[in-house]
């Protein structure tokens, strides 16, 4: 039964069309070009006479090779949703089978699941070829979905909005978790889970530095985090932990009375001196019990790093993860993978809102970083370098990694001059157009406000 002509008929006799966007139909999910056509005509003249329907003999004029047929008792639910199956069906065959030409019967495309099982034969990286299965199958999954509501009415809502009240009263809905920074806390209120936070940065200017203080800040308040660190292996991104949580606990003090931490460029070099070096091994004895929280690290080169979202939402599944870092977000095989809406980019934008989903359904807090590119070095009068904190215009990305992040926040810093600044460009629950300016004495872990009123006169012998 040739679902798609019923439909568009049935769109037509009822003066509907609008139905074929209420049941989620597009373009690609008829077969045949008259249907196709068909279809083009009757959402163009719906857009351009306020949501009429043409007469059948207005679309047998325009699109001769479609043949209407009327009196269909069918829902459109029902037509929708064997249309959608179909159209599915015929995606899976042409995977497997390959595609062929209607008209000479002849192969146009080879089968792109042999081509990737052979290459997974030789390659021996069954893996991969599992994880393209996955997505595949998600991708058919989207493809038979059909919306048949337009929405929850206030009925409908009452009662689990009461459910939902009665669980964030008991803080049973979600956990608020905060930041580093009193004056951010003030706000944006905290890290809140179910949520994404994006933080972008030009190259070098610490992004992961900023990282490694949240993760800090969290793992103080009990929270158990997983860090995907694609570009930074482990003995690094540990050494920069350990900087920043002496710095916290002002296990050092510097010439003038901060309170700072472990030198970061001493642990990487292995050149600490003989006290700081005793203070360095006193740390490292007690690392597994430091936090509260728990940090489950991948690193760069470690066996245990995954790269794809399916591992993420495995990893996920147990419910001991409260949040999960991803630096960058382009270090997931996902952005790369296959193109299922087969649009420039589309790639990219399926995984960002995967990962949203991913996030949600698992109520933990979520975290990238994403690569910003500011265009020209800004210059003070005095030749030093601004700070410049990027904006949501300098990351070259897909628009949907930005707009799935609850708060978007542009980080960079001077190091030369010890400050860094932070900025959100986008808040959701507040904090738009925010700025603060930051403390940063990277090597010893510092990034921190800079202190207020008697506590900063007190430091600087004022």
């Amino acid at each position: 039964m040739n679902y798609g002509t019923l439909l568009i008929s049935k769109a037509i006799e009822a003066n509907d069309p609008n139905a074929l966007l209420r049941f989620n139909v597009s373009e690609s999910d008829f077969q045949t070009q008259g249907e196709r056509k068909a279809f083009r005509y009757v959402m163009d003249y719906a857009e351009k006479h306020r949501g009429q329907a043409p007469t059948a003999e207005m679309l047998a004029n325009e699109v001769p090779d479609f043949q209407p047929d009327f009196n269909i008792e069918a829902s459109y639910d029902y037509l929708a949703q064997n249309l959608k199956n179909q159209a599915a069906e015929r995606d899976f065959i042409e995977v497997v089978n390959g595609k062929v030409d209607p008209e000479t019967q002849k192969q146009i495309k080879s089968s792109e699941f042999t081509e990737r099982f052979e290459q997974a034969q030789k390659t021996g990286d069954m893996q991969s070829f599992a994880e393209w299965l996955t997505s595949l199958g998600e991708s058919l999954k989207m493809r038979t979905n059909v919306r048949n509501e337009t929405g929850r009415t206030l009925a409908d809502i009452k009662e689990s909005f009461r459910d939902e009240y009665m669980k964030r009263e008991e803080g049973r809905s979600f956990r608020i978790y905060k930041t580093p920074f009193e004056t951010l806390n003030k706000e944006i209120t905290g890290w809140f889970t179910g949520d994404i936070y994006g933080i972008m940065g030009e190259s070098g200017r610490g992004k992961t530095y900023l990282i490694c203080l949240i993760l800090d800040s969290l793992l103080r308040q009990g929270a158990n985090c997983l860090v995907k660190s694609f570009e930074v292996k482990e003995y690094v991104f540990i050494a920069r932990l350990i900087s920043i949580a002496t710095a916290v606990d002002g296990l050092l003090l510097d010439k003038i009375g901060r309170k700072v931490g472990l030198p970061n460029k001493a642990i990487l070099s292995g050149k600490l001196e003989d006290v700081i070096r005793e203070k360095f091994f006193e740390v490292l004895d007690v690392l597994d019990s430091y936090y509260p929280g728990t940090l489950y690290f991948q690193g760069k080169s470690g066996r245990e790093l995954t790269r794809t979202l399916s591992d993420l939402e495995r990893e996920l599944s147990d419910g001991k993860i409260d949040a999960v870092f991803l630096d960058p977000f382009y270090g997931l095989a996902d952005v790369y993978g296959k193109n299922v809406n087969k649009t420039p980019g589309g790639a990219a934008e399926y995984a960002a809102t995967r990962f949203e989903n991913i996030i949600g359904d698992n109520d933990v807090v979520g975290f990238y970083t994403v690569q910003a590119s500011v265009d020209k070095k800004e210059v003070g009068e005095d030749g030093v370098r601004e700070l410049r904190i990027p904006t949501r215009d300098k990351v070259k990305t897909t628009s949907r990694l930005l707009d799935i992040a609850t708060n978007l926040i542009g980080f960079d810093s001077v190091a030369k001059e010890g400050i860094a600044g932070i900025g959100i460009e986008k808040g959701r629950n507040g904090g738009e157009d925010f700025m603060l300016e930051l403390l940063a004495l990277f090597d010893y872990g510092v990034l921190r406000e800079f202190p207020r009123d008697e506590a900063a006169a007190a430091q600087f012998e004022f």
